[in-house]
């Protein structure tokens, strides 16, 4: 078969696709011949639909309907969008201007996902970065009151805690000075396991007049960096999956696992992988790219929804929030 009679073929599935996207209803031979220019007669379209049924692409639900795409078909049509098309300036300057309002990194990716549910009218998760490789960037130490201080912990992946201590005695702010140095010289750079193990010698090795709070400090930060929450997600806009007939996806997206395996594998930040039908994703397909900062990827978000989505348009929203949300981590 000539290169030409492919590419025909390969246009028509995806007029086919194209159609049935934006109708919901089986796709004609007819129908392609008047919506798409595909400079052929109706009985080559015809013959074409036949091979492609033939071959996995389409199917035809009853012996006088058009034809609707099957995942192989959508498959097909995704591998086929090389260019993720750009979003409009005003569309990208309100993305960053939503994101930017994100007080700390748990609440910048929850406003992540509400944006993809809105932009997308379909279900959006993301996956919360894993701890393991975290380093400490910086502990900031802000006098609250004499005898107070709030201590805010910045790794190099973006997460921010902050914890209150309360000292018991009053620190002048020269001694707060002094103590804000010897927490970061001992926390900057290490991993949160040897940050760990650092406070908890800078509580026996700490100056006599900084030692109480030191301790305090130490058993507060200790906490703060053996907290290891699981792998988790944030979601928004599940009720978008019901009207598509998809309540057993809702069960996989509060089950977690299967999406996080299908996130994870989203390693490049800003670049989109599309998986459809999934054994336990049965007619939904997901859209996912990477997130982080610095040069490293902290985790994935995406889209699910249902495999006759608008897979361009979706894609290039995943695709640019995701590496927005990587310029306001940056930035933080």
């Amino acid at each position: 078969m000539s290169s030409a009679t492919e590419q025909r073929r390969h246009k028509v599935l995806c007029a086919i696709v194209a159609d049935y996207i934006s109708s919901q209803e089986p796709v004609g031979s007819k129908a392609l011949v008047d919506r798409h220019n595909l400079g052929v007669s109706s009985a080559t379209i015809r013959n074409d639909m036949a091979v492609l049924e033939s071959e996995g692409y389409i199917v035809q639900q009853h012996a006088s309907s058009g034809r609707i795409p099957t995942e192989k078909g959508y498959q097909a049509f995704v591998d086929s969008i090389h260019d993720v098309k750009p979003l409009s300036k005003a569309e990208r300057r309100a993305i960053l201007a939503f994101l930017d309002q994100g007080v700390d990194l748990e609440d910048v990716l929850r406003r992540s996902v509400q944006l993809l549910s809105q932009l997308t009218r379909q279900a959006a998760v993301v996956q919360l970065p894993t701890l393991k490789v975290s380093r400490v960037r910086h502990c900031e130490v802000v006098e609250l009151t004499p005898t107070r201080l709030l201590l805010v912990l910045i790794t190099d992946t973006g997460r921010v805690d902050q914890r209150n201590v309360e000292l018991g005695e009053q620190l002048a702010p020269e001694k707060v000075a002094r103590l804000k140095d010897n927490l970061n010289r001992r926390l900057s750079g290490k991993t949160l396991a040897e940050a760990s193990v650092a406070m908890a010698d800078m509580a026996v090795d700490a100056p006599p007049d900084l030692r109480n709070a030191s301790i305090r400090c130490a058993t507060v930060l200790v906490e703060t960096l053996v907290e290891a929450p699981s792998e988790r997600l944030i979601l928004s806009g599940a009720s978008h999956l019901f009207p598509s007939g998809l309540p057993s996806v809702v069960e996989a997206l509060e089950e977690q696992v299967v999406v996080l395996k299908l996130l994870s594998s989203a390693q490049n930040v800003g670049q989109v992988q599309v998986s459809i039908g999934d054994e336990e994703l049965r007619g939904a397909a997901v859209v996912a790219a990477g997130y982080g900062a610095t040069g490293a990827t902290l985790g994935g978000m995406g889209v699910v929804g249902p495999n006759y989505m608008d897979y361009s348009g979706t894609m290039s929203k995943v695709s640019a929030v995701a590496q927005y949300v990587g310029r306001v981590l940056a930035g933080q």
